[in-house]
């Protein structure tokens, strides 16, 4: 029985695809251990979003090969689609799958046998047009659950398009018939993931369904308790979307929205399918919804063109905006974007400058935010996490909670006091009386 090992870079949508790639190995009868024990094959799932992830490949295949003797490496994922002869360059990489190829390894690479010269199975990004289910298992506590890929938008930045393709999904009842099966698994939250997860619904090119269609769907469905939508575009969220989850049992309060830019210029210049204005609004329109709800923000800082007074309207914008947290990325060129043929770049020390501010302005939101539920008793959903002798979990609204560890709390929703927040930024809690009975 081969052995092999995987390594995830990037999104939950490479960890929803990875661990469907497990299965498939594993049904095969080949053995899965972890990347430390000497595996007869490695399987690298790569991320191509900053320069940093690119360079992490590189890292990880000179990892494998001091880890295993003549080891077979192969590469998969948004690099390998977008630069798969630059790949097939590393010393050590045996194969190297495109975007649809990925899914077929198992009979593209007959036997795993090496060649002289390294394998590279990438068709033109055009040709990717089929739908792969996916959905992580038994990887943590919750699932993440692909229900679309590809994106049709135009960002100036971004290279996902380049390396996923156009826009297209899977059906409403697949989705269904993958969430039941994830539920005999004793998985409790589902993620639902994609690349412009809002976008749901088309196939073959044409829009089949939208998005909502699907969640009102996945809220009749049994045996799954918490629902969560990974990330969708502001000018996707709609009022409908929002009013639906302030009803719903099994939609968390919890919105991840990308910003990008406080400026409307810069969001003119990206490219982006909305104004600020939009982006106020529904955040607005959130907050008098779901009062308690979680928002999260993506950002850039440091793209072409973003002045000092334009960085400083994001940074004010968001300062006075009503939200929980920031993922902030550094701008990172990348090559056959728009973008990167754009003059007045700005200098990487000041972009560096930029990104501490936001993550130093991220980090008051979220403890403000954090600060509102001290007091307050909500359930939480733990997980594997386990450190110091504390166990971590998140409430319905995606707040961090660490309390004892106790081996009978895992994977369970239990209530919970909140306390306060420590040092680190999560929220000590305790569980309430009949919790601790029912333990």
């Amino acid at each position: 029985m081969k052995k092999v090992a995987f390594y995830t870079l990037g999104c939950k949508l490479n960890f929803s695809e990875t661990s469907s790639i497990i299965r498939m190995f594993q049904q095969h009868g080949f053995q899965k251990v972890e990347f430390e024990d000497a595996p007869d094959i490695f399987v690298i799932n790569t991320c191509s979003v900053t320069d940093n992830a690119d360079k992490k490949c590189r890292q990880i295949v000179k990892d494998a090969k001091k880890i295993s003797q003549d080891p077979y490496i192969i590469i998969i994922g948004c690099y390998a689609q977008l630069k798969p002869d630059e790949i097939a360059e590393i010393p050590g990489v045996d194969a190297v799958l495109g975007a649809s190829e990925k899914f077929k390894l198992l009979e593209l690479l007959d036997g795993f046998e090496k060649h002289p010269k390294t394998q590279v199975f990438a068709q033109d990004i055009a040709e990717a047009t089929t739908f792969n289910n996916a959905y992580s298992l038994n990887d943590r506590t919750r699932t993440f659950l692909k229900v679309q890929d590809g994106c049709d938008y135009s960002c100036t930045f971004c290279t996902i398009p380049l390396a996923r393709g156009k826009s297209r999904s899977d059906t409403i009842e697949n989705v269904l018939n993958s969430v039941r099966a994830i539920a005999q698994n004793e998985v409790k939250e589902i993620v639902l993931t994609g690349v412009n997860t809002g976008d749901f619904g088309i196939r073959n090119g044409k829009r089949e369904d939208k998005f909502i269609d699907l969640i009102k769907e996945l809220d009749h469905v049994e045996g799954i308790d918490r629902i969560r939508i990974s990330s969708i575009e502001p000018n996707l969220l709609t009022e409908e979307i929002i009013r639906f989850t302030a009803s719903s049992h099994k939609f968390m309060p919890h919105f991840h929205i990308p910003l990008q830019s406080g400026s409307n210029q810069v969001l003119k210049s990206m490219k982006r399918r909305y104004q600020r204005e939009l982006y106020t609004e529904r955040v607005g329109f959130i907050r008098q919804a779901i009062p308690d709800c979680c928002i999260g923000v993506d950002v850039i800082a440091g793209y072409p063109g973003e002045t000092e007074a334009d960085f400083m309207d994001t940074y004010n914008y968001l300062n006075e905006l009503d939200i929980a947290y920031l993922h902030v990325f550094t701008y990172s060129e990348r090559a056959n974007t728009l973008a990167n043929e754009m003059e007045d770049v700005v200098p990487q020390k000041e972009r560096a400058k930029r990104s501490k501010m936001l993550r130093s302005l991220s980090e008051k939101k979220r403890r403000f935010f954090y600060n509102q539920f001290a007091g307050t008793s909500r359930k939480v959903l733990f997980e594997k996490d386990i450190e110091g002798g504390k166990i971590h979990g998140y409430t319905d609204n995606y707040l961090r909670v660490s309390i004892k560890y106790s081996p009978e709390l895992i994977n369970q929703l239990c209530d919970v006091s909140l306390l306060e927040v420590n040092a680190t930024g999560i929220m000590v809690g305790e569980l309430v009386a009949s919790e601790v009975n029912a333990v």
